[in-house]
């Protein structure tokens, strides 16, 4: 169990925490299941508490909920125009789950639901088919021109249409990939210096005054994971307004 406790990769585990099986399917609820909850049940506490009373001059709560509201709202006029804004209620939710489960992840006992690839890549395709669909629903088979760079001579399109369309295909991966990596890392990284604390602490004597250094680099690592916690969330959303920009506006 001490070995177990100690090793970096541990913290990922995915437990069973309780066992449910309808017929064939397999639904059990799992820590990712349980920390999934627990973060969206904590960020819909906060959200409407600090906007159950609304004042002119705003309190702290309201003040921070207003703040996140300019926030996206900001980051979608700037990427996709204001016509992007039909989209804020699906950008802020995913904002919101991103940064409420990395925040979670950074309690002791909750699971890193990000530090998942199945996690992640659910959310990355949602938002590519999401684009997919609206660009079609807009405009139609005028979406195309999304591959096709206008001024292009004919020829040139035979190479740059392949790319293009590579680098959309490919947009599901990297979107899903850059947040799992992340924080996978950034967590794994900082068990590591923990665990140092550990071994170097229990040499005892002289030799444990060595597990000050582990334990003031681990110090900074966790304030650092924190910032990386928001701005994964951040680039997260941004990308995904990004691609929406090229549903709405297809043309280059």
């Amino acid at each position: 169990m001490a070995l177990a406790s100690l090793d970096p990769m541990h913290q990922f585990k995915v437990k069973t925490v309780a066992t449910i099986q309808a017929g064939p399917l397999d639904l059990s609820i799992t820590n990712v299941v349980v920390s999934m909850w627990v973060a969206i049940g904590v960020a819909m506490v906060l959200l409407l508490m600090a906007t159950r009373k609304t004042n002119l001059i705003p309190g702290r709560g309201q003040s921070i909920a207003e703040i996140t509201y300019e926030f996206i709202a900001d980051m979608i006029r700037s990427t996709a125009g204001n016509e992007g804004l039909r989209f804020f209620p699906f950008v802020f939710a995913l904002f919101i789950f991103v940064l409420a489960t990395n925040m979670l992840g950074m309690v002791p006992g909750f699971f890193t639901v990000t530090s998942q690839v199945v996690i992640t890549a659910s959310l990355a395709v949602t938002v590519f088919f999401t684009v997919i669909g609206f660009g079609f629903y807009k405009n139609g088979l005028g979406f195309f021109k999304l591959f096709t760079p206008s001024g292009m001579h004919w020829a040139a399109l035979i190479f740059i249409v392949p790319i293009e369309l590579l680098s959309f295909f490919s947009r599901p991966i990297s979107h899903s990939l850059r947040l799992f990596a992340n924080m996978l890392g950034g967590h794994t990284v900082l068990k590591v210096f923990a665990g140092f604390i550990v071994t170097i602490g229990s040499m005892g004597g002289l030799a444990a005054l060595g597990a000050i250094g582990p334990f003031v680099f681990t110090i900074a690592l966790l304030a650092l994971e924190f910032l990386v916690a928001f701005l994964q969330a951040y680039v997260f959303a941004i990308l995904t307004c990004i691609y929406l920009n090229d549903a709405l506006h297809p043309g280059h």
